[in-house]
């Protein structure tokens, strides 16, 4: 089982992007890290998604949410299940996701 770094995306503009796909038959233990690389306010959309490239509104783990210039976001203690996939989205291009964490058998 991998653990370490899991995924890692460098976000295109109004673009829904899988950074990382729980393996099947595996549940993952995560922290998301989301850095802005501009010198203005960007909003991100971070979602536990059941398909991949799509977010449902109750798959939403964050909404439009700011992020100040140069600034991080980050949650941890995400746990996901077998086949599920992290999606982001942002408003902005430069915007790096990076998602850390251990993988285990489910």
């Amino acid at each position: 089982m991998a653990s370490g770094r899991l995924g890692a995306a460098d976000l295109a503009a109004v673009t829904i992007t899988d950074v990382y796909t729980v393996p099947l038959g595996v549940l993952t233990s995560m922290n998301i890290n989301v850095c802005n690389r501009n010198d203005s306010i960007i909003r991100i959309r971070l979602a536990m998604s059941s398909v991949s490239g799509a977010q449902a509104n109750e798959e939403y783990i964050e909404y439009d949410t700011t992020i100040e210039p140069y600034g991080v976001l980050e949650r941890t203690g995400i746990a996901l299940d077998s086949g599920k996939f992290i999606t982001a989205y942002s408003d902005t291009a430069n915007v790096s996701v990076v998602i850390t964490g251990i993988e285990d058998i489910a």
